[in-house]
């Protein structure tokens, strides 16, 4: 039997060292009868807040049931937005637009990212002689962040085409994703400043002292650590995004939003809108529980002193 060295063998313990039924842990140390106590203490706790949790959670949705099924207007609310009939006639088509909300998503998530990230290199130049573009730069980021976004789709969506100018595109995808690219990148563009800017000089001037130039200091030093602090407000917008990709229906693209929309113009039921809002929040769900999980793991690792 082996026994660690200052603690005495204990009656039950096995032939391992451990008590009985416990085994020995891999560094040799055998938990007290305390903390074999304490732990089952926290286990049995935790099963009994569990168990409270869901019973609060089913006695919760009960009640929301029975209040809205009681309601004097539920059956005329159900046939209007919850009508099982529209909601299968609306979902093949509503997914079959929402294919197109995911490649907007996708060309100008990276767009964006790309522009916003010169915009903000831009922005933080140094010397007199980049405070043209400095300026142009900050101009172009008020405005942006000040315009509605409905606005700026009306007037790239609905004023270009108008113009008939020679070699420009009229496509209500191509014109809703330039305005979408146009608006959040001046978003993205502050975040990247902000990272940039929280990054102490001392860094910048390491590299200097390493014989790297300006453009190297920022480009394998500055850069790295300012794109990793700002992941979760990035991704952030992104999910804003993605929900923002169903405007590009007020120039007729077909996507989600308008799929449905054109099923309730013809039925006057509004069941699609809440099948089109359905598909919109099973997209940004796990993206933003995606972006939650980031944020928390940044935060631990800021607490305990480690690289972000």
């Amino acid at each position: 039997m082996t026994v660690v060295k200052g603690e005495p063998a204990r009656e039950g313990a096995d032939d391992t060292g451990g008590p009985a039924g416990g085994g020995l842990h891999d560094d040799g140390y055998v938990p007290s009868e305390r903390r074999l106590a304490r732990d089952r203490h926290r286990r049995a706790r935790a099963r009994r807040a569990t168990a409270i949790a869901a019973l609060s959670t089913l006695v919760t949705a009960a009640l929301l049931y029975l209040v809205v099924v009681s309601a004097p207007g539920w059956p005329r609310t159900k046939e209007t937005f919850f009508s099982a009939h529209y909601a299968r006639e609306a979902f093949p088509k509503i997914l079959e637009g929402l294919w197109l909300n995911l490649r907007l998503l996708l060309v100008c998530g990276v767009a964006v990212l790309v522009l916003g990230m010169l915009i903000a290199i831009a922005r933080t130049l140094r010397g007199p002689v980049f405070f043209p573009l400095r300026v142009l730069a900050a101009a172009y980021t008020d405005f942006f962040r000040g315009l509605p976004l409905i606005i700026n789709l009306m007037i790239v969506v609905l004023g270009v085409p108008a113009l008939r100018l020679q070699g420009v595109t009229v496509d209500p995808v191509v014109l809703g994703g330039t305005a979408l690219t146009l608006t959040y990148s001046a978003y993205v563009a502050e975040v990247f400043r902000a990272g940039i800017d929280s990054v102490h000089p001392s860094q910048r001037a390491a590299a200097r002292s390493l014989g790297l130039t300006n453009r190297q200091a920022l480009r394998h030093v500055v850069l790295p650590q300012a794109v990793r602090r700002q992941v979760p407000p990035l991704l952030n917008d992104l999910v804003s995004l993605q929900k923002d990709t169903g405007l590009v229906s007020i120039g007729g693209a077909v996507d989600a939003v308008r799929a449905a929309d054109i099923i309730v113009g013809r039925s006057l039921n509004y069941t699609p809108y809440i099948v089109a809002g359905l598909a919109f929040v099973a997209l940004t769900i796990p993206m933003t529980r995606f972006t939650d999980w980031v944020t928390a793991r940044t935060d631990r690792r800021r607490a305990q002193g480690g690289a972000l």
